[in-house]
C-alpha cells in the first residue's frame, strides 16, 4: 500500500476477514505521516457501511489516538463551507454510502489525500448513484478494502479496479468481451492468467 501510495496508484485489500485490513489501513495512514510533514497531508476520506461507522472510530481511537477523526452522519453533520472546515481540520473523515451521494456537493469540493471504501463490493454495480457519486470524488490514492472481491461475476472485479485505477481495465464492455465471456462461460485458463498478471501488482489477496 506505502508503495503504491508513493506513486499515486490504487489498490485493492482483499485479505480475507479477520486478517486486519483495518489495521492495515491504520498503519498506512501513520507511515505516511512518518514520510511527510503532517501539514502536507490532506485528509482520507473513509467510505464504509452504517454498521461498522462506530467501529473506524474506535479503532482508530485504539490504534492511532494522534489522528484526528470526524464521523460525518445524523442530523446534524456539518454541510457545506463548515463541512470543508472540518475536513480541513481532520486526518480522517468517516462517512457512510448512503451519506456521500447525499453530501457529494461539499465531499466534491474538498481536496482528499485518498479515498478508501471499506467492504468495496458495495460498488459492484457501476451505474447506481452511489457508485457514481464516489467515482466522482477526486484524491491522489484510491484504496478499495473488500474480503469478497468477487462474489459472483468478474465484472465485480472490474468495478472494484475502476475505482482503484480509473480505465486500467478498460470500459466495462470491452472487458466482459476479453475476459469476462472467455473465462466465465468457456472457462479459458489463458485468459484467466493474463487477468489474474494485470490484476495482480495492485491486489493483496490472502486467505486464512
Amino acid at each position: 500500500l506505502a508503495f503504491l501510495n508513493r506513486f499515486g496508484l490504487g489498490g485493492c485489500l482483499a485479505d480475507d476477514m479477520g486478517l486486519g485490513k483495518t489495521i492495515q489501513m491504520i498503519a498506512l495512514l501513520q507511515h505516511e505521516r512518518t514520510e511527510r510533514p503532517r501539514e502536507m497531508i490532506r485528509p482520507t476520506l473513509m467510505v464504509c457501511p452504517m454498521s461498522v461507522a462506530g467501529n473506524w472510530r474506535r479503532e482508530l481511537e485504539r490504534f492511532a489516538p494522534e489522528l484526528r477523526v470526524h464521523v460525518q452522519h445524523g442530523p446534524d453533520r456539518p454541510v457545506g463551507d463548515a463541512f470543508a472546515e472540518v475536513a480541513k481540520e481532520s486526518d480522517v473523515v468517516v462517512t457512510t454510502y448512503a451519506l456521500v451521494s447525499r453530501d457529494r456537493k461539499w465531499i466534491e469540493e474538498v481536496e482528499w489525500e485518498r479515498v478508501v471504501l471499506d467492504e468495496a463490493q458495495h460498488i459492484k454495480n457501476p451505474p447506481t448513484k452511489q457508485a457514481t457519486a464516489i467515482r466522482s470524488i477526486k484524491s491522489r490514492h484510491r484504496v478499495a478494502l473488500t474480503g469478497t472481491p468477487v462474489e459472483n461475476r468478474l465484472t465485480e472485479l472490474w468495478s472494484i479496479m475502476d475505482f482503484c485505477l480509473p480505465g486500467f481495465l478498460g470500459p466495462q464492455g470491452e472487458f466482459r468481451r476479453r475476459f469476462a465471456v472467455p473465462i466465465e462461460r468457456h472457462r479459458d485458463e489463458e485468459r484467466g492468467e493474463r487477468l489474474k498478471r494485470l490484476v495482480g501488482p495492485f491486489v493483496l489477496r490472502r486467505l486464512k
